[in-house]
């Protein structure tokens, strides 16, 4: 079923790319585009911000985000910049690589790091490696897609184009399908999709330790974070989770079966989309 895109929020991770390719080329586009855009998430309101402060001396305010803390780290020490970085929320506490001697490592040795996420790896490529990598995955191809549109786009003396989340305009539909009890096929394509999947019932715990084992690693260990959400439901207790995915998955889940659920930090959807709760409550 079709989702109003008045809801469906830029998407993150490419707006992300297109900020940090025009920080470390010198462009002004991504401040230009932000300021004229209306509710943004919380991870691209830190590339609004850190764009603006990358340029100083001052620290760079990188807010919650992983990717975008990964990207500009990676940039100061292939660049030699000597940046320092505000971290907030649950990043203080995740375990990142720490080593700036990984910018001379080739794609696939950074690919091992901080339990196999492919960000590393991006901001290699980002910051100019052209390595080629046999079937790169979901992230990384993001990635290159995203490289070669800007640099498209710069040839012909263009700003970049901006996306929607069709990550989140996916689960949203099988949401609205499940909802309103019409066939819907979701297959989980990318470690983003595993709160949700796991949630519906496409995917067991199982599954994503396998296939996706960086997810230990993100605002929460997700692999966890889900069972241990799973069972406050159960017994009817309040949801404790700080995990902007795990909130999301549970509150559509459980529309769909017409019960109320709480959590104590429902304002963990503004992280990615800061329409959810609107766009919840639009649904009949």
């Amino acid at each position: 079923m079709k989702v109003d895109t008045k809801y469906i929020p830029l998407e993150k991770y490419w707006t992300i790319r297109m900020g940090v390719l025009d920080m470390i080329n010198g462009h002004e586009d991504i401040n230009r585009f932000l300021a004229k855009q209306k509710k943004l998430g919380g991870d691209i309101l830190a590339v609004k911000k850190a764009s603006t402060l990358w340029k100083t001396d001052k620290p760079v305010d990188i807010g919650e985000c992983g990717t975008l803390y990964r990207y500009l780290q990676f940039a100061s020490w292939k660049l030699d910049l000597k940046k320092k970085f505000i971290k907030r929320g649950t990043l203080v506490h995740r375990k990142i690589t720490s080593n700036p001697k990984i910018v001379n490592w080739k794609l696939e040795k950074l690919l091992t790091l901080d339990a196999g996420t492919s960000q590393w790896a991006s901001a290699a490529i980002l910051l100019g490696n052209k390595e080629e990598i046999k079937n790169p995955p979901f992230f990384l191809k993001k990635t290159i897609r995203a490289l070669k549109h800007w640099q498209e786009r710069r040839r012909k003396n263009k700003m970049w184009e901006p996306e929607y989340d069709s990550l989140i305009q996916k689960q949203a539909e099988h949401f609205m399908s499940v909802l309103h009890h019409k066939k819907s096929k979701f297959f989980p394509s990318n470690p983003d999709d595993y709160c949700f999947a796991r949630a519906f019932g496409v995917v067991t715990r199982a599954y994503g330790e396998k296939h996706w084992p960086m997810i230990q690693h993100h605002e929460s260990n997700r692999l966890e974070e889900m069972e241990k959400a799973l069972g406050q439901v159960e017994k009817g207790v309040v949801v404790t989770s700080k995990d902007h995915r795990v909130v999301q998955a549970l509150a559509m889940l459980y529309k769909t079966k017409g019960k109320k659920i709480r959590f104590t930090h429902p304002d963990a959807v503004n992280k990615t989309w800061p329409q959810f709760w609107k766009f919840l409550k639009s649904i009949q």
